[in-house]
């Protein structure tokens, strides 16, 4: 590494990365401002393979937003809707537990599982939600909810935010998502997101969950409104409960899409700007395990170079996604298994399914190179159903 920061703006944050210090606030804007994109991803990989060697992740799940209805009218949002638009939809307990049957078939060991803060569904509907799934398999990891859904949960059923979570966690609840973090900083909050919690709520039901024993990831939606010093205070009170829960298994950085909102930007951040904040990521969230490279926002051909950025995770199969989409993403609704071991092997890496936790399920290390994942039985049918009511 000496070789290509020798001649680099960043070669003193280099060597205090080498010499394992912490960086700082003020390290990570310079990282963030840096042109020398080379040279950060070089440093940036260095972290990542101090972390996981020359592995790199993926799971198969299956993505369900179980309604777009939503008492929220956040300006970055395509997603919600409210009862009197055309394009809302509700699903049933039993329509959910036979697209989790569905997930089964095709080989999936998560659901992911969220929704928007619906105006009349009682409590009891999530919790039968999850018991119902469970009783498909209780090996099924459900990984459901972000931090506003459990605020809104806790209104809903008149109770405390422990004891909902614990509601939810006996019901069947194995993590709860990190989205909706978007930016902690307020101006930019107030501008994207009015309305909805606090950075300190979200923190603090993150916080309240780990302190139960559950586990769960954390996001950042990046290339909208906020400064590159609003990203580096975001990953600074990310890193601070780290240090004080140790309870996040991964970040992943969300690249902003555009469409179909009301916040005025026109277009999505570049690829630059997607590896470099993948980089800066890696590099300052010391305490954190695994970043990943979400292709749903990237695209999997970024992905895939994020993974010499920072990266060591492509996230997952996913199967139908609707939040990204509806806001003017491109990508495909889903990919299947054998794309995801050829991404990661021409990055050169180890591919490793994982489960919901990131902890290894198989590794493909001893697999000939020409070797890729079975369809399962039924799954190229299955899929296009699934991708033509989505």
């Amino acid at each position: 590494m000496n070789f290509i920061l020798r001649n680099s703006d960043l070669r003193s944050l280099g060597d205090k990365v080498i010499a394992g210090q912490r960086l700082t606030e003020e390290d990570a804007l310079r990282l963030f401002e840096t042109r020398d994109l080379n040279a950060l991803g070089a440093i940036a990989d260095v972290v990542r393979q101090r972390k996981v060697g020359a592995r790199a992740s993926y799971i198969l799940n299956r993505y369900i937003n179980y309604s777009n209805y939503c008492i929220l009218s956040c300006q970055f949002c395509a997603f919600a809707r409210k009862k009197r638009d055309a394009d809302g939809f509700q699903h049933t307990v039993e329509e959910i537990v036979q697209k989790g049957r569905e997930a089964l078939q095709l080989g999936a060991t998560e659901l992911h599982i969220v929704g928007g803060l619906h105006p009349s569904l009682p409590f009891s509907y999530y919790t039968d939600m999850l018991r119902a799934l469970k009783q498909l398999d209780g090996r099924l990891q459900l990984k459901c909810f972000t931090a506003i859904e459990i605020l809104h949960l806790a209104w809903l059923g008149r109770k405390s935010v422990v004891d909902t979570l614990n509601e939810l966690r006996a019901a069947g609840l194995d993590s709860l998502t990190g989205g909706g973090a978007e930016i902690f900083a307020k101006d930019v909050r107030s501008a994207i997101a009015k309305g909805k919690e606090s950075a300190a709520e979200y923190l603090d039901v993150h916080r309240t969950w780990h302190g139960l024993g559950g586990r769960s990831t954390c996001t950042m939606l990046y290339g909208h409104v906020e400064s590159l010093a609003d990203r580096v205070d975001h990953l600074r009170q990310l890193r601070a409960l780290q240090d004080e829960t140790r309870g996040f298994t991964g970040f992943i950085p969300l690249a902003y899409h555009p469409d179909n909102n009301q916040v005025p930007v026109h277009t999505a951040p570049t690829g630059f700007d997607s590896l470099r904040t993948i980089a800066v990521s890696r590099i300052y969230l010391d305490n954190f395990d695994h970043i990943t490279a979400y292709w749903i926002g990237l695209g999997l051909r970024l992905a895939q170079v994020a993974l010499s950025y920072g990266a060591d995770d492509l996230h997952g199969t996913i199967l139908e996604e609707h939040i990204f989409h509806m806001a003017g993403s491109k990508t495909p609704q889903s990919q299947s298994e054998p794309a995801m071991l050829k991404a990661i092997r021409e990055a050169g890496r180890i591919p490793v399914q994982r489960n919901t936790f990131y902890e290894p399920i198989r590794v493909w290390e001893d697999e000939p190179a020409g070797v890729s994942a079975p369809e399962p039985a039924g799954a190229p049918a299955l899929l296009q159903k699934n991708l033509a009511t989505a």
